[in-house]
């Protein structure tokens, strides 16, 4: 009766079990998942946000495929602030950056296609690729005192049925940046094997410290056709107020060819709400405020992680921005274990690697963007677990 694009499999796993449990007991619990800003403490501007969803000019219906004009140009206006020219004609609006992605791979792949994504990453390309009757296939992101491309393994990766290549910069959970050097290889890559580029970019405002050997934005390529997707999500602390972006980049021809393309597709559902569209300039505006108490919470609750570690038997990966961190424990228990462990015996929640398709054990993820006293406690009891074996 059901679509085979829909896993059959939709039991929870051990972990989310145990996490129904400890709440329907009223356990109190030290979060450090947490991945929503509007929760974590932030302080918002909320007359100046709900004034901005109050313009009456919201109460007229503007159908448009790429997005309203003026909403473009806010978009454009956060990219200029950048030091990045990108004109309305090249940007799209959506609903999401998943939206986004569903898109792009209507735009790219026939079914049976396959998109490239790296590994470890977050856990929903293979989701929005079957959902398109397309296929998610991993190529390895490698770590050497700092990850970056394993390009023999995305040699590997590659087949006659590659349509797209997806980069995320900086990479979530494992808070890389793609380098310039790197960008050269997956350029030189693509233009031979006919690939599209999609940078996922919506956690590119919160790098930890200026590096020149960083890619800022693709949204500058101009040699292969490139999609950079970026939000409210992140980029203002707002995912409540459903709205994203593509940037269209690449040879002008080749990206107005993919424009008239996606224009159809949008028209075919224009998701993307009038009142957000319309308040989007001043919600940029007041997103600077709460992205730089965003920053300065994920770089306090980085330096704690990386003092506490300094001594004992866990390890701090290398992490340039972001929201996460990872942290390599001892391999005497799974992750799951280790997981299960710290929230049954210390209602401590944490992610395990395999999450995000780490291929080795054993990695626990935490957020930066928890509230710093929690952090704080759910780390020392994280430690002292893991010290007493």
């Amino acid at each position: 009766m059901f679509s085979s694009r829909l896993t059959s499999d939709l039991h929870p796993n051990r972990l989310a079990q145990l996490l129904q449990a400890k709440r329907q007991q009223g356990a109190t619990l030290l979060d450090l998942t947490q991945s929503n800003p509007t929760q974590a403490g932030f302080s918002y501007p909320e007359q100046e946000i709900l004034q901005a969803l109050a313009d009456p000019r919201s109460l007229c219906y503007e159908p448009s495929p790429q997005g309203l004009a003026q909403a473009r140009e806010a978009v454009c206006f956060y990219y200029e602030a950048r030091g990045h020219q990108v004109e309305p004609e090249r940007i799209f609006l959506t609903a999401s950056t998943s939206e986004a992605y569903s898109y792009l791979f209507k735009l790219l792949a026939d079914p049976g296609d396959e998109i490239l994504v790296p590994r470890p990453s977050y856990p929903l390309f293979g989701y929005l690729a079957e959902m398109e009757s397309a296929r998610a296939v991993p190529y390895p992101l490698v770590y050497q005192e700092g990850w970056g491309v394993d390009f023999d393994g995305l040699s590997q990766a590659l087949s006659s049925r590659s349509r797209a290549l997806v980069v995320v910069h900086p990479n979530n959970p494992t808070g890389s940046f793609l380098k310039k050097k790197e960008l050269e290889r997956l350029l030189a890559l693509c233009a031979e094997h006919n690939l599209a580029l999609i940078s996922d970019e919506v956690f590119s405002d919160y790098a930890f410290a200026p590096d020149a050997t960083r890619v800022p934005t693709l949204a500058d390529v101009d040699s292969v056709l490139t999609f950079c997707l970026s939000g409210l999500s992140k980029v203002a602390g707002l995912p409540q107020l459903k709205l994203s972006w593509i940037v269209l980049a690449g040879p002008r021809n080749t990206w107005e060819r993919a424009r008239e393309r996606l224009e159809l597709i949008a028209d075919t559902y224009l998701s993307v709400s009038t009142p957000v569209q319309h308040a989007l300039p001043r919600l940029l505006a007041a997103g600077v405020n709460i992205r730089a108490q965003i920053a300065a919470r994920v770089r306090e609750n980085l330096t704690f992680l990386r003092q506490s570690l300094r001594q004992g038997p866990c390890r701090l990966l290398d992490v340039e921005g972001g929201w996460y961190a990872i942290i390599q424990v001892p391999r005497t228990h799974s992750e799951e274990e280790w997981c299960l462990q710290l929230l049954e015996q210390d209602d401590v929640l944490v992610q395990p690697g395999f999450f995000y398709d780490f291929d080795s054990e054993a990695f626990l993820v935490l957020s930066l963007l928890t509230p710093t006293e929690m952090f704080q406690e759910g780390v020392a009891r994280m430690l002292a677990r893991v010290s007493g074996g």
